[in-house]
């Protein structure tokens, strides 16, 4: 158990699920190709916490705060803002002019101050009467109360020249009103740019707090805190500025491709069991039923001699045969499996990569913890095929740069793999939406485009078969997942299916972890 103690702040209430957080990492990895990438679309999207509250994401924020600029936009105009400047500079001249008589134009004679030649810009005229010695000592301390004001007026007089136009409203602000106007518009823009930028340390709290309330203020702590919490839960490290997932994260990925695609096949039917199987027998401790005839007596003693004292309390214990309690168990064989994933650029479509990537996931996951005897490599394909590691798989992506389709690459790939890994099952599950448009002879690449849209690369698809017959011969069973089904790959994927005698598949997407995990536990547990 972790207790983490920081220092109190009234504005943050909600505590955030690092475990639900770190799902919907999951979701978005499956799409993206890092762990980065997937972050800040959960940034920019927001997520849910547990009370079923929305966290406001960096997309709804910047949208408020556009709608406050906006809002200012509409409601006032700037045509009045520097007139009480105006009339207070207007009036500092009078009185000066006044206490100089005559004298003003002697001096601007002499090189000195030359009233009839300051600026017509209130801020630079300021400026040049800022070393004026004044005969007036009234306009002299009317003047530096329009001193204090030059920062503010120069600023306000830019400010003026950049959105005059767009302030349009019916409200016309005086000097004091506009300037606050422009302090918070100047504070919008700020952190619009900040949060648009994504540099959420220069982003002020106490801005977002005044000009978007309490609220927006602790969804955008709960964002930056992200992966701050990640990282503290163990599932991501960082390693200078990019976000990797640490071993924990990379089993949870698992698990949790898992659970959404196999949970309802995690417990068998009681009684659905057959004994007429060689093998080995997984026992699952955690799952029993009442002995049958025929069953192997996995006894489960606890649970025996429960039933027999709920039946009769009295010692000794007499047991019956209807009292015998067993745990459940799978018989398998042990067996190899490569899974050929297409990466090119067309997985990209209608979320077909990100469906096969999570099946991928799974598989590894189901056969690491249900089947460890078993075997199991991945390679993946676009022009070339190449093995993929298991901890690399979450953060795999399909390959924009090389938009040719090797699988008879892929298939050799992965018959070497299995000719390392001797099982008596050995099998090559392929995952594609398209046909083969690439091909090695010898160690020379060709790539050649289809005939047309849709129709067949011929001596790709002939290598690839040549390839197919090739890997039969060595006794490899090729499975073809297919999430396109158009005549032409149908007829290529139908004699793959009749040279190595192994299955074909036409499925959507959404289907594709349920059709690859239940036929590989269905084989499993048939001779």
């Amino acid at each position: 158990m972790l207790v983490r103690y920081t220092r109190w702040d009234p504005s943050r209430q909600q505590r955030l699920d690092v475990e639900k957080i770190f799902e919907r990492l999951a979701d978005q990895l499956y799409q993206s190709g890092s762990v980065n990438q997937a972050l800040d679309v959960i940034v920019r999207q927001g997520f849910e916490l547990d009370d079923g509250r929305r966290v406001t994401g960096t997309e709804e924020l910047l949208k408020q705060l556009r709608r406050q600029i906006r809002q200012r936009q509409r409601e006032f105009n700037l045509r009045d803002s520097l007139r009480e400047v105006s009339e207070q500079l207007k009036s500092v001249l009078e009185k000066e002019y006044r206490a100089l008589g005559g004298k003003h134009r002697q001096l601007a004679h002499k090189g000195g101050t030359g009233f009839e030649r300051l600026s017509p810009k209130l801020s630079e005229a300021i400026r040049q009467l800022r070393d004026h010695q004044f005969e007036s000592s009234e306009a002299g301390e009317e003047f530096e109360r329009l001193l204090d004001e030059y920062e503010n007026i120069r600023d306000l007089e830019r400010f003026r020249e950049r959105f005059d136009r767009l302030f349009q409203g019916p409200k016309s602000l005086g000097y004091r009103e506009a300037v606050q106007v422009m302090r918070e518009m100047q504070r919008l823009e700020r952190l619009e740019n900040e949060l648009s930028a994504g540099n959420f340390d220069a982003v002020s709290k106490d801005d977002l707090l005044e000009l978007l309330g309490a609220q927006a203020a602790q969804d955008f702590e709960n964002l930056r805190e992200l992966s701050a919490e990640l990282a503290e839960a163990g599932y991501v490290v960082e390693k200078g500025s990019v976000l990797q997932l640490s071993p924990k994260g990379v089993r949870r990925i698992g698990e949790l491709a898992l659970r959404d695609i196999y949970q309802k096949l995690l417990k068998d039917r009681p009684g659905a069991h057959v004994i007429d199987r060689r093998g080995i027998a997984e026992v699952h401790l955690h799952q029993g039923r009442p002995y049958t005839f025929g069953d192997p007596l996995n006894l489960d003693l606890a649970s025996t001699f429960k039933q027999a004292l709920s039946r009769r309390a009295e010692l000794p214990v007499k047991l019956e045969p209807s009292d015998f309690w067993i745990f459940e168990s799978d018989y398998a064989t042990t067996s190899a499996t490569v899974l050929c994933l297409d990466m090119s650029w067309s997985m990209s479509w209608e979320g077909r990569f990100a469906a096969a990537k999570k099946v991928a996931i799974a598989l590894e996951a189901l056969i690491r913890t249900r089947y460890p005897r078993d075997f199991f490599s991945l390679v993946g394909f676009f022009t070339r095929a190449v093995e993929l590691k298991s901890q690399d798989l979450p953060e795999a992506s399909w390959n924009m740069g090389d938009p040719f389709t090797n699988l008879q690459h892929a298939l050799h790939l992965a018959a070497s793999i299995l000719s390392r890994h001797p099982a008596k099952n050995r099998q090559i599950v392929v995952v594609t939406d398209g046909q083969p448009t690439a091909y090695f002879r010898g160690d020379r690449l060709f790539c050649e485009w289809p005939l047309s849209f849709g129709g067949i690369s011929v001596r790709a698809a002939q290598e690839t078969l040549a390839e197919v017959e090739r890997v039969t011969r060595k006794g490899i069973t090729i499975n073809t997942f297919m999430l396109d089904d158009s005549p032409n790959l149908r007829s290529f994927v139908d004699q793959i299916a009749r040279i190595n005698r192994g299955r074909a598949f036409y499925t959507r997407p959404d289907r594709l972890g349920e059709y690859i995990i239940v036929d590989y536990v269905d084989k499993k547990r048939r001779r």
